[in-house]
């Protein structure tokens, strides 16, 4: 049991003893004292006077006897108004540290076979264009969070949902035809993703050049729309697709693949990867079949034109088409048949989609539609939504051609690490390829953790050279700390000092500075935990800096390899390599490598 949760539980029994009430422990608003005050943890009293009908400072005081008799943990307290500060004992510091040094696993918790099952489904791309900076955010954000979900003794599955098929695939494959003189990934010297995403474009150019002849001619825009034969034809293109016409599925298959190797190159170099891979050609139709099923048992209604809906006029929505009348489905019915396919793979406890807020009213829907259709997790899916990203020119726009693609990207990072890293000097030195494999490792942990230190749920501005400053709240800054932490620890053991970290010395005093890591270093098991309970890579992001920035001060305020005294050198030390540790651990969370030297 964590500190926090035993004083909560020690209050609970002081305010069942001093003033014969009961009280729930995890109503006891408990908080990390304010830097300004002295103490460890604070205990807020204000709720609790109604129960001992006593002044602020009578009952903080009463309280703290109480809690100082029955915890050795704590050392002293002290009462301001209505809070209640707590200090805890030098030894139970120490006893932190041991443990921070000693465990393996610290600040996780190992999952086993009876462990709830967790999927988290993030990526979803198109075949008709490469992955882009919106793509990255959200397998950043995916990815994280699998690994999140896992250290909090979760199994967990990774997944993906390829949306390979539609009008916008069929847009591409058209634009080839007509325009792409045969060409291949090989003759034309492009990944596939990207030759194909050309021709999505090119299909909008050619589009407005039709649309605009039409409307010179006297019709309006939507009677251009109408009339637009490039569009009839993507339209023929998609029917020829779902009626199983050989040629075109032979060129939907052609194309799909073209995107499927550029799609595995950018996750490489992203550093992501999945599970088990969904495509939406695959789970259409059996999504189609359930809502057929469904409208069998009543679950849906047939409307005149013979398009299926549901109707949620209990949940305060309104109808959602599942069915068109021409009987082809839609994005939720596919949704429906991607569920009913995992829930035949895996025996989901928990289901987590990454998708971006602007879907937020289709999940809504898609959850009240799951529990209808008698999923078990349908009613409690989480819709992990996420805000925008866009570059300091604004937004981006697939379709013109304008957005920001993965690779060129990536690409741009590591050019950016190592033209900062020479004007720094960082890397005086190192081979040619010792270099080049840390400038890369310095630009993707730049744009991981540029990323996810912001709250998910807002929107951001992605900004690629203030994210490799190598100072302030940045991925390299803390990777430049952890390389520090290893530097220190050659240093040692050039000098001949014991490193082994096993000779801890308890009567030995922490200074301020020493107390404030040692604390923050103790805080991981519960960020972690709450990280994993609110779904919030940016939790650990902005704990990682906050304990890289407090270990750099004392790196410069005390002495470590050159301390004197045998004792205080040793217990620096360990606390020095629990930094270390603690470092690598959050950022492996984030999907982020440190490295040894920097």
């Amino acid at each position: 049991m964590g500190i926090e949760q035993q004083i909560k539980e020690a209050v609970a029994r002081a305010i069942k003893e001093l003033y014969g009430a009961d009280f729930e422990a995890e109503n006891v608003s408990l908080e990390l004292t304010r830097k300004d005050q002295q103490g460890d943890y604070t205990v807020v009293v204000f709720p609790l006077l109604r129960i001992s009908r006593k002044k602020p400072e009578d009952t903080g005081a009463g309280i703290g006897e109480f809690l100082k008799k029955q915890l050795s943990s704590i050392a002293t307290f002290d009462v301001i108004k209505g809070f209640l500060n707590l200090t805890l004992s030098r030894s139970y510091w120490l006893s932190v540290l041991e443990e921070a040094v000693n465990d393996e696993n610290y600040g996780f918790t190992e999952p086993d076979e009876d462990s709830p099952q967790f999927m988290i489904e993030y990526s979803s791309p198109n075949t008709n264009k490469p992955l882009h900076l919106g793509h990255i955010r959200n397998n950043l954000l995916g990815y994280s969070l699998s690994r999140i979900v896992s250290a909090n003794g979760n199994r967990v599955v990774k997944t993906n949902i390829v949306n390979d098929r539609g009008i916008h695939i069929c847009k591409s494959m058209l634009a080839w035809k007509k325009w792409g003189n045969g060409q291949t990934p090989q003759s034309s010297g492009k990944k596939g993703d990207h030759l194909v995403g050309d021709f999505y474009v090119r299909f909008d150019q050619e589009y407005k050049k039709e649309l605009a002849e039409l409307m010179e001619k006297g019709l309006s825009k939507e009677e251009a729309e109408k009339t637009s034969t490039l569009m009839q034809e993507a339209r023929d293109m998609l029917r020829a697709w779902e009626a199983g016409d050989p040629e075109v599925v032979d060129l939907w298959k052609t194309m799909n693949e073209w995107v499927y190797e550029g799609f595995d190159e950018t996750y490489k170099a992203l550093g992501v990867d999945f599970d088990k891979i969904y495509y939406e050609s695959q789970t259409y139709t059996v999504g189609r079949e359930m809502v057929l099923k469904g409208l069998e048992n009543g679950l849906f209604y047939r409307k005149e034109d013979g398009s299926v809906w549901a109707d949620l006029s209990d949940f305060g929505l309104d109808e959602k088409l599942l069915l068109r009348s021409d009987g082809t489905s839609v994005y939720m019915t596919q949704d429906i048949g991607t569920a009913k396919m995992r829930f035949e793979d895996y025996q989901i406890d928990k289901m987590i989609y990454v998708v971006g807020n602007e879907q937020d009213y289709h999940f809504k829907v898609l959850s009240i539609l799951l529990d209808r259709l008698g999923f078990e997790w349908g009613k409690d899916l989480v819709h992990f939504s996420y805000g925008m990203v866009e570059l300091p020119e604004g937004k981006m726009k697939s379709r013109e051609g304008t957005v920001v693609d993965a690779d060129d990207l990536i690409a741009g990072m590591i050019d950016t690490a190592r033209e900062m890293s020479k004007e720094l000097g960082k890397l005086d030195g190192y081979s040619d390829e010792e270099a080049k494999r840390i400038y890369r490792i310095i630009a993707l942990g730049a744009l991981k953790y540029f990323i996810l230190k912001v709250d998910p749920k807002k929107n951001m501005t992605f900004d690629p050279r203030e994210s490799i400053d190598f100072n302030g709240n940045t991925g390299p800054f803390i990777q430049y700390t952890y390389a520090r932490v290893q530097s220190i620890f050659r240093k040692a053991n050039e000098k001949g000092i014991d490193t082994s970290l096993n000779n801890l010395v308890r009567d030995v005093s922490l200074t301020p500075k020493e107390a404030e890591v040692l604390k923050i270093i103790g805080n991981f098991p519960k960020i972690v935990k709450e990280a994993g309970e609110v779904y919030n890579p940016a939790l650990i992001a902005n704990y990682v800096y906050d304990l890289a920035r407090e270990f750099n001060q004392l790196y410069h305020e005390l002495p470590i390899v050159y301390e004197e005294d045998e004792a205080v050198r040793a217990n620096r030390l360990a606390l020095t390599y629990a930094v270390g540790k603690t470092i690598k651990r959050g950022m492996w969370l984030l999907g982020i490598d440190v490295p040894e030297r920097m």
